[in-house]
Order: structure tokens, then sequence, then C-alpha cells
């Protein structure tokens, strides 16, 4: 060996052994001295943990370690060489896996891991992940090398491992070395001080509260209107656009601005005094005289309320015009008490009465101009629009996913006196956003889809408010009925609905928060390798909020960056991608998603042209339901890239054509709509009565007494066609009360009921003829 050579080995034992030391004066008085650093470095960011909003005094909570990712470490060549084997010598691969088994199974090393960030499940992940690199690793760190082989020599403590355990761990969850910044990025304790431009001035809180029809909204739109300056934030477009067509009509020139959307009604672009918009698009920068903010009882809402909770404590405006239910006046009070801002109240009753009637509808034939069927679901629109029309009367249809071009044209069908179409089939998209001239709310469920605190989904009967909220849209003051009327369908639901409407709806507690992309942005620098649905999953996780408050659900959000988190986008452009408002039910609709992110990531512009071979256009008239599904589609798909035109206006060029196609795609949407009934028929199948067939099959293997009861159906008919227009079936799928594919289940169903009827009669038969040949040798033998 060279002196070189010798003089290096020795300068890195020297440095080994120094190292050493340090570990283990450190370790020795690990308690007294550590916690001495740890409670001047907690008192040193107490700023953080010692805040007292809501009497909040207590400890962060521990994080939710299920969502540490490992990080994958390079196996790469040391610079070390194979150092630590000149110094001692090699290791025994064998006595190696004794050692490290020694060491995970100590209870002392498992609670010192712990103090340090490492729960039983991290200390599991680390342990295996160290083993893996102590045994695989051609050459090992010259320091750790040496230490394992004194610990197979019986030179060293086994405990010794431990620092260059921890160095591991933390090299493969680089998060426990900056917890404490990730708990400061994610405490949301004091979301007032988000908004200093809002904290500088002195608003004035008033707050209109009162049911639904009671012209709450109305007083708060003529304040708007007198100001010199006005924000309207709204739940929906359609009401962005009502206050629109309203201010500019009397004269209050009024821009608009929602998702999709961007008119100004200055030729030059010019910004107006007034502007209507989604309240998700609101700004919280430009000051304003007067600030509306329409149904605040949604700060509530599990996956929207964030938007509320920002419009109420950000927006700058001398005057913040607050409308809603009764039930959120408390915690809207006690909301601005943090802020310091006085509630002013007023209340309003409702101007025309409704009144729950003591009889349930019970039949379609039962009927009545002026009437709105409630539905929770589409099959139930198709199903009771196809039987209304099968009575010869028209109806209206409105539900969530159709255009609002196509929900403002059946409203207006509907409320057109001159009109035949009387009635009205709906979902509760109805309860917000449309003037509907109804005289009686029938209610064919009282049972909805819904997701809990946990973003799971259930079904659950309707609460107070949203029953209130729908039963309030009958015998509204600006329409023909001044008197509304509210029933069920069903006998049995008209019980649980009065009981529903006599309890006070359930005060508001929590507001809605949501992780913002600079957050996200400030984990991301201290988790560089982990996924954008790791990071809010975590960010989550860590978030600290006060009883006012409560983080939003983000299980849309992860969908979109699990789908995305293939393709190369740079973390502020996935973030955008990932807060798009999409239907994830409609596959086409994620299809085309996904492939807008792969073109954005190619740095290719979406064109005009690219857009329309995406979507086949032009497109034709629906020819059933399911055409009719996939042009609302196509219309999210439209809407989908408008969207990203206002965030990424150089790659989503050709807006202006797009919208023009999506106004014609609109048009064929309504024509479709119009002739919903016979779409519905069109998409039914020739199918024969498989009573029938059923009957017929049972007949001819001999029979039995449900074989005979089943042929009943047919008795008395004469020939096959005339025999599937009356039978029970066919009256059953053309009153849309059993759907093809139900029909398909009870097919597959009686064919395995007949094939384990034959099974068993053969059984039966089998045994029978045993018993007899038995009888006959006896006989026999006598």
């Amino acid at each position: 060996m060279s002196v070189n050579r010798c003089v290096y080995l020795f300068s890195r034992l020297k440095r080994h052994i120094n190292t050493r030391a340090t570990r283990f004066t450190a370790g020795s008085c690990r308690v007294p001295s550590g916690s001495n650093f740890l409670l001047k470095q907690h008192q040193g960011n107490s700023v953080v943990y010692c805040r007292d909003v809501s009497s909040n005094n207590s400890s962060p909570k521990p994080p939710d370690t299920s969502l540490f990712v490992p990080v994958s470490l390079k196996t790469d060549v040391l610079a070390d060489g194979s150092v630590g084997a000149e110094l001692t010598q090699p290791l025994d691969k064998n006595e190696l896996l004794k050692v490290l088994n020694r060491f995970y199974k100590r209870k002392e090393m498992q609670k010192l891991a712990a103090d340090h960030g490492l729960d039983a499940r991290l200390f599991h992940q680390a342990f295996i992940s160290f083993r893996k690199y102590v045994l695989e690793m051609m050459s090992l760190p010259a320091d750790l090398h040496i230490i394992l082989s004194d610990i197979c020599c019986g030179a060293g403590h086994i405990d010794d491992i431990y620092p260059y355990f921890m160095r591991h761990a933390k090299q493969i969850f680089p998060m426990l070395e900056c917890m404490d910044d990730l708990r400061k990025i994610s405490d949301l304790r004091v979301p007032v001080n988000w908004y200093p431009e809002a904290r500088a001035i002195q608003r004035k809180v008033i707050f209109h509260a009162g049911p639904t029809n009671s012209g709450k909204t109305y007083h708060a739109i003529q304040r708007y209107l007198a100001a010199k300056s006005g924000v309207y934030c709204g739940p929906l477009k359609l009401l962005a656009h009502e206050i629109f067509e309203k201010s500019n009509n009397a004269g209050v020139p009024c821009d608009l601005v929602t998702g999709e959307e961007r008119t100004f009604v200055d030729p030059e672009g010019r910004a107006a005094g007034h502007v209507a918009c989604t309240i998700e698009m609101c700004s919280v920068t430009t000051p304003y005289e007067v600030a509306v903010i329409d149904e605040i009882q949604m700060i509530r809402d599990p996956s929207r309320g964030w938007a509320w909770t920002r419009a109420l404590l950000g927006l700058c405006a001398e005057e913040i015009h607050v409308c809603g239910e009764s039930a959120a006046i408390d915690f809207i009070r006690e909301l601005m008490y943090t802020t310091g801002e006085e509630v002013e109240v007023h209340t309003y009753q409702r101007l025309t009465p409704f009144s729950v009637l003591d009889q349930a509808v019970e039949s379609l034939d039962n009927l009545r101009p002026g009437d709105c069927i409630v539905c929770f679901s589409k099959n139930d629109i198709y199903s009771i629009s196809r039987q209304i029309e099968a009575r010869g009367l028209e109806c209206a249809v409105i539900y969530g996913s159709l255009p609002p071009g196509t929900k403002l044209s059946q409203a207006k069908k509907f409320n057109d006196p001159d009109d035949p179409c009387k009635i009205l089939v709906a979902t509760d998209a109805i309860g917000m956003g449309l003037n509907l001239s109804i005289k009686r709310i029938i209610f064919n469920s009282l049972v909805k889809p819904n997701v809990n605190e946990k973003g799971e989904k259930q079904m659950e009967t309707i609460s107070t408010s949203q029953a209130l909220q729908i039963a309030g849209r009958a015998g509204r003051f600006s329409s023909k009925f001044k008197e509304g009327e509210v029933t069920t369908m069903h006998r049995e639901d008209l019980i649980v609905l009065k009981e529903i409407l006599s309890h006070s709806v359930d005060p508001i507690e929590t507001a809605g928060l949501h992780p913002t992309a600079e957050q996200i942005e400030m984990f991301a620098y201290h988790l560089p390798d982990a996924s954008l649905s790791n990071l809010v999953d975590i960010f989550v996780s860590l978030s600290q909020v006060d009883g006012l408050y409560f983080v939003c659900n983000i299980d849309d959000f992860k969908f979109l960056a699990d789908m995305i988190q293939h393709i190369p986008l740079n973390l502020r452009s996935r973030y955008v991608f990932c807060t798009a408002p999409i239907n994830k039910k409609q596959p086409f609709v994620c299809t085309s998603f996904l492939k807008f992110a792969r073109q954005f990531s190619r740095d290719e512009p979406l064109t005009f042209n690219w857009v329309c071979r995406h979507i086949s256009w032009p497109l034709a008239a629906p020819k059933n339901i399911k055409d009719l599904v996939h042009l609302e589609a196509v219309h999210d798909v439209l809407d989908l890239y408008l969207w990203l035109s206002y965030r990424f206006m150089d790659m989503f060029p050709d807006t202006a054509s797009i919208r023009q196609i999506q106004q014609e795609l609109d048009d064929i949407i309504q024509q479709g709509v119009r002739n919903i009934t016979r779409l519905i028929r069109a998409t039914e199948p020739n199918i024969t009565d498989p009573l029938q067939t059923q009957s017929n099959m049972h007949g001819q293997s001999g029979g039995s007494g449900t074989a005979s009861s089943m042929s009943l159906t047919s008795r008395g008919q004469k020939g096959s066609g005339e025999m599937t227009k009356s039978s029970l079936t066919s009256r059953l799928v053309r009153d849309g009360l059993l759907t093809p594919d139900m029909l398909r289940q009870l097919q597959m169903e009686w064919s395995k009921d007949q094939k384990q009827e034959v099974s068993n009669l053969s059984g039966v038969s089998f045994e029978h003829q045993k018993k007899n040949n038995k009888g006959r040798r006896k006989n026999k033998k006598k």
C-alpha cells in the first residue's frame, strides 16, 4: 500500500472516530440536553403553535404516516470505494443479517425512533429498506462498514447502528427532516390573516336572512345597483348571467366573469365598475363599494365551501351584503368576530305561502297543470317523462348536466302560458338559479346520493334545508301561482316529508378551507419527489384548523392528479389542471381531460381543428338517450377547453370558435331534450317476454306449481306478436318501470332458477328410481 493511500485511510478513520464519539456523547445525554434544545427550538417557533383561536392550544396532531411514500435511493458506487473493507475486513452477510434483525427487535431502538418521528409503520418500512441497502450494496460507506464490522466481531454495541439507520430513514422519508416547516405551511388556524387588503379596511356586513322567495336577494341587489362599484358572487353561472343581464338592463354597466366566460360591456375591454361572477372567480384584491355574496349557507358545503369562506373573509368592499338562510346568522356573526367586524341582520318573511298537502299524488293520472315532479336521478327523470308522455301529456325536463341554455329553454317552455307543456320533471337543480311558475312540488323520492365528511358516497334522506330549498320553488311571487303546494308521489313518503319540514334547519357550525397553489408549491419544495396527490394528502393530514373551519373534500382534485401523474407537467400547471371543474362520472370528459394535458405537455397548442377532430365535429342530432348523454359530455369538454383557455391563453387559443360550436351544440341538445320521450322509446330494444318464454320452457319440461302459475300470464292469447304487446313485461317496459338492464338481470336469474329446479327434479327422480330398484332386488331375493 502506498504512503498516500495510508495517509488517506488514517484520515478517514480519524474522522470516523470523531464522528462516532460525538454521536455517543449526544446519545448518552439524549434526554436532558436534547429536550432543552428542542424546547428552545419550540419556543423559537411558538408563533405557529401558541396562537389562541377558539381555545385551540393543543399540540399539533400526529401526521398520518400511511401517506408517507418512501423515496427510492440511487445505488451508485460510492466515492469511498472499499475503504471500510481495507481498514477492517469484508462483512459476512449471514452474520450481518442476524445483527440487523437483533437491532430491529430492540424495543429501546423502536422507542427512540418514535421520538424522532418514526412510528411503528415507518420504523418497519425504514428497516426493510435499510436491511436491503446494507445486504445488497457492493461497498458501504466507510463509517457504516467499520461500525458493522465492530459489532460482528463483538467490539461494538448493536445500538451503534441507530445513527446510520436514522440517516437512511431520513433519506427515504425526507419529510422527517422538514416536519416543522410542513406544519407551518399547513397551519390553517387563522385564515382571516390571509387577506391583508380586506383587513386594512373596516367593512360593514349586512346579513339578509330569510327562506326561499322572501326577497332577501332582491334587497341586496338593489343596493348593489345603486353603488358606484360592486361585485355579485353567486353559486351558479345561471345566477351570474341573471344579475349581469338585470344590471345592464337597468343601465348599470356590468361585466360577467365565470370559469368559462369573460364578457366585457366596454368594446375596448376595459373593466366596468360592476361585475357579476361565480363565487370561485371573485377578486379579493379589487376594491368595491358593495359586494353581494348569495346563498351563504353553502359555506358549509363539503366540496365548494372554501369559495364562500374566501369571499366572506377576503372581499375588499365597504359593504358586504350576505344572503342566505337564517340558520347561518349566528355562525357568520362568530366568524366576523374574528375580523373585528359587526353584522347587521335584516330578516325577511316568505312573500307567498306554501302548504304541505294531506294527500300524496300516488298516480301520474292525477297530475295537474303547474306540477313539478322532483327526482334525484336521471333514470327516474327518463322513466317518469316516458310515463307522462304515454298519457298524452307534454313535459319539460331539467337536470344538472344539461347546458345552461337548454335549462333556460326548458324553463321558458314550462313557464309559457301558450305552450301545451304544463308539467315539469326535474332534479334538485331547480333549487337555485331558475325562475319557474310552479303550483305544486311533488317529491318522487326523499332519498338522494350524498357525499359524507369522509368523501364517501351514500344514499341519505334529504335534509330540512334541502327540502325547504326545493319546496320553496312552489308559488313564487313573480309567477302566476301566488300560493304553492307541496306533496309526494308515494303515500308513505308524505309522512316522512312532513316530519322533515317540521324541524328547524340545522345551524351552520363550520366553514370550508382549501389548500392554495402557493402552499402546495412550498410543500413540493420540501418534498420534490412526491406526487401532487400525495402532497395534498400529506397537507390535509398535517393541516391544523380551529373549530370554525374544516378542510374541504379533495377527492375530485386527487382523482385528476392521479389521472395525469404520468404526464410531464410543471407543478403550477399540474395544480391548475387538477382544479378544473369536470364531471368525473363521464368517461369521455375524463379521456378528453387526459388528452388535453398530454397535448399541453408537448407544448403543442390545442387548436380549433384539433378539438373538432377529437369530438368528431360536426355532430348529429341524438337518436336515443345514449346519444344525448354523449352530447352533454361533449358540451362539458368544450366547457373544459374554455375554462383552461383563461388560465393558459397561448395553449388554448381558439376560444371564439369553440364558443360558437358550443352554442350550436346547445341548440342540438335542446332539440334532443324537446323530443326526450322519443329518444327514450328509441333506446328500448325489441325484446320478447321472458315471462312467457320461461312458462313455455317449464311447460315443456313437465312443469311444477311455479311453472303453472307463470303460464297463467299467457292464457287466452293467440299469437306471439299479440302476446308480447299485452304481456306484463312489455307493459312495464313501455311505462318505464322496467329497464333493459333490469330485464336482462331478471332473465339471468330466471335461467339460473330454472336450471336449479330441473337439477332438483332430476335428483329427486334419480333417488326415487334408486329406491324402486332396491325394492325390486329385495323382492327377487325373497
